[in-house]
């Protein structure tokens, strides 16, 4: 049971062609347990992005796990994604969980700080997002999201998302702090071709040292 303890959520890789994006994705998600995966548009225009999004929900709702699509309302209800991944501010969080709650999953960020955190657990979002989707420039999960994951999962039901670094290990540091989910992008797609033995050795990390919630 991953239930009880800190979950991957794995970010899409930027890979142009989306039958490679999807072969790459499959491969991760037999490693082992994600509980949702983040798709970010980059810089497709609308189009291009769906055929992605058409290509990948299916991989990913397959494997068990929650297609999120960021910030695009119409390609999420085309491609028929579980949830919406608002990268913006807490008015466009309102915006998105006033329309699209509880049809779809509705979650997001931005939060640089407890005051901004605060005002997006108003706002009773599915959950919230510590750190920016890209950034995994740094090996370790950055301290800032870390400690704020951590304050908020000690006072605040909403579960949070800690992006965490481009190691693999930034995970089990991350999972510490008591969050219910830890984001990773580069740690487990740098290197396609091992990315689902990464997924699994993270999990197995999280299974014998991550905290377990209610203990």
């Amino acid at each position: 049971m991953t239930e009880d303890r800190c979950r991957l959520v794995l970010i899409v890789p930027e890979i142009a062609d989306p039958a490679e994006c999807a072969e790459v994705l499959r491969n991760a998600l037999r490693g082992g347990d994600v509980a949702s995966v983040i798709i970010p548009q980059y810089d497709a225009d609308d189009s291009v992005f769906q055929k992605h999004a058409e290509m990948l929900v299916p991989v990913i709702q397959e494997a068990g796990a929650a297609a999120l699509v960021v910030d695009n309302s119409r390609v999420a209800g085309r491609v028929k994604a579980d949830g919406l991944h608002i990268s913006g501010n807490a008015a466009a969080l309102a915006e998105a969980v006033e329309k699209h709650t509880p049809k779809l999953i509705v979650g997001g960020g931005n939060a640089m700080d407890r005051h901004h955190a605060l005002e997006i657990g108003e706002i009773q979002p599915d959950y919230i997002f510590f750190g920016k989707l890209d950034g995994d420039i740094k090996l370790e999960a950055h301290s800032k999201n870390i400690a704020l994951g951590e304050w908020w999962s000690a006072m605040i039901e909403i579960p949070a998302i800690v992006m965490g670094g481009a190691d693999p290990a930034s995970a089990l540091v991350v999972a510490e702090g008591g969050v219910e989910f830890v984001a990773l992008g580069k740690a487990v797609f740098a290197d396609p071709a091992q990315a689902a033995a990464i997924v699994t050795r993270v999990n197995a990390e999280l299974d014998e040292k991550a905290p377990r919630f209610g203990a």
